[in-house]
């Protein structure tokens, strides 16, 4: 295939189906801006319902060819894809900072995640074949095999639009399954268009990797609720996650969700203050809030409390707000208004509630200055809510018991973290907390590709990375064989 332009003045405005660029048969786009400058981005296609079928069908069709391909032979897909998307780093960053409002450090960081998603897949195998001898007749064996799942759905958010959505993409067409992608409104270019041009350009056969882009009201439903997936990856909210697997429910489909968080972090009394602090405003701060794994509560305890504030408070207004074009810049925008109103709101609400605003709580147009917010109760609007903002309510705790209570006080369990000098009363702290994933001495962002990830309660169903999402996307298959001929009965 002709090389693709990856530039933010390519064309976007083509949904990608059966190996082949078309536009949405209703003939209609929808336009895409960059957050930082609200000046037009691309318009992309506003598939309809028709075009959700034509892609599932094209998955359809292509799945059992795919299936069958020699292992070693779909990886050299995967591989050249890989490839390409390290010979595109570079205009790759820079689509992920005009779309998603990423500072160039973010962005960086997501196209290395990304590249470490393909690298996985590429590892990673399904279980060995097996045999095993019957349990009630002699001359009989047990073949147990692995084989591909077949189409699955992926659904992607804004927030790490390419990581979020090659996590899911990379090992489902390593493991034999082909994939539709439907990404979010907000980041259709690096959430699902521009993989679309990296397999097109890689020669994937045509049918393995479909994108429809479009409104959520349009055609989210008919994404998730289509009969054709046999697995569905979904990445958002806990609100929409419950719908979508409802509607991936009643056709049997399996969902892997990964949803909302409420992130505490116990802060102990025998810490490097000035340095948990720092910890405390990367995993509050870090693009702008919006990460599904940051801190959205910080459990101090009270003989380091006022000292905490005090640091977290400097850090706070040592980063510079603005476009992520300028390097200088540590933060960029949220990504649309409702985000922002949401955000005022919260922090608005929760002083009223009598927290103390130490610093930020406002910002021009799409921009929001980080915030600390003092004097902080578990129950307050800011610390209740998974807010997806960089906003910092800080809650004072008096012991480990109390800290391990308030943390679980949550519907939410997706990440967490604990700095304790003391490492053993730090995992044991850790072990308590209600949460799929918690690190001990370090900021909870953290995602790497040989552990598992993903939440308990209401954050998600299943795990990602390595042979954990493989036990979503390949199943178990019993052959047995008679060997001898054998007297029967009527059991």
């Amino acid at each position: 295939m002709a090389p693709q332009e990856l530039q933010s003045d390519a064309q976007w405005d083509s949904l990608y189906i059966d190996g082949e660029w078309r536009a949405a048969t209703g003939g209609e786009t929808i336009p895409v801006e960059n957050p930082a400058t609200r000046e037009h981005f691309a318009d992309v296609p506003a598939a309809t319902v028709d075009d959700v079928d034509e892609a599932y069908e094209a998955a359809d069709r292509a799945q059992d060819d795919w299936a069958a391909l020699d292992r070693a032979e779909r990886l050299e897909y995967v591989e050249a894809m890989l490839g390409l998307v390290q010979e595109k780093y570079a205009d790759i960053v820079s689509l992920l900072v005009e779309e998603s409002g990423s500072s160039q450090n973010k962005a960086a960081a997501e196209v290395g995640i990304t590249l470490a998603d393909f690298e996985t897949a590429i590892d990673v195998e399904p279980p060995e074949p097996e045999e095993r001898e019957s349990a009630f007749h002699s001359d009989k064996t047990h073949n147990i095999i692995q084989e591909p799942v077949g189409v699955v759905s992926v659904i992607s958010p804004w927030n790490y639009p390419l990581h979020l959505t090659a996590r899911a993409v990379a090992p489902a067409i390593a493991l034999g399954n082909t994939v539709v992608v439907k990404p979010a409104p907000d980041t259709p270019v690096t959430g699902g268009l521009l993989l679309a041009k990296i397999a097109d350009e890689a020669g994937l056969p045509d049918g393995v990797l479909n994108v429809v882009t479009g409104n959520d009201e349009e055609i989210g439903d008919h994404v998730s609720g289509h009969p054709t997936p046999r697995v569905l990856s979904f990445t958002g909210s806990t609100a929409v996650g419950k719908h979508v697997a409802g509607r991936a429910g009643e056709n049997l489909a399996t969902p892997t969700l990964e949803l909302g968080g409420n992130g505490p972090f116990v802060v102990t009394e025998d810490v490097d203050v000035e340095q948990a602090a720092r910890m405390g405003a990367v995993g509050s701060f870090t693009h702008q809030g919006q990460v599904c794994i940051s801190i959205n509560r910080h459990l101090v305890h009270e003989d380091v409390y006022d000292e905490y504030v005090e640091h977290l408070v400097e850090f706070a207004e040592s980063l510079s707000v603005g476009n992520p074009a300028d390097p200088g810049n540590d933060l960029g925008p949220l990504i649309n208004e409702s985000q922002r109103e949401q955000m005022g709101n919260f922090v608005e609400e929760t002083i009223e509630q009598g927290a103390t605003l130490e610093t930020g709580g406002d910002g021009e147009d799409l921009f929001f200055q980080p915030t600390v917010l003092s004097g902080a109760t578990n129950e307050m609007t800011a610390a209740c809510n998974e807010h997806f903002g960089p906003v910092a309510p800080v809650v004072e705790i008096s012991s480990d018991e109390e800290a391990v209570e308030v943390a679980n006080d949550t519907e939410y369990g997706l990440a967490a973290a604990v700095t304790c000098n003391d490492e053993d009363r730090a995992y044991g702290i850790a072990s308590q907390i209600d949460a799929g994933m918690v690190h001990v001495n370090d900021h909870p962002i953290q995602d790497e590709p040989n552990a598992p990830f993903g939440g308990m309660k209401d954050s998600g169903m299943g795990r990602f990375n390595g042979e954990w999402v493989v036990e979503k996307l390949v199943e178990p298959k019993w052959i047995s064989v008679q060997h001898e001929e054998r007297d029967y009965d009527l059991l």
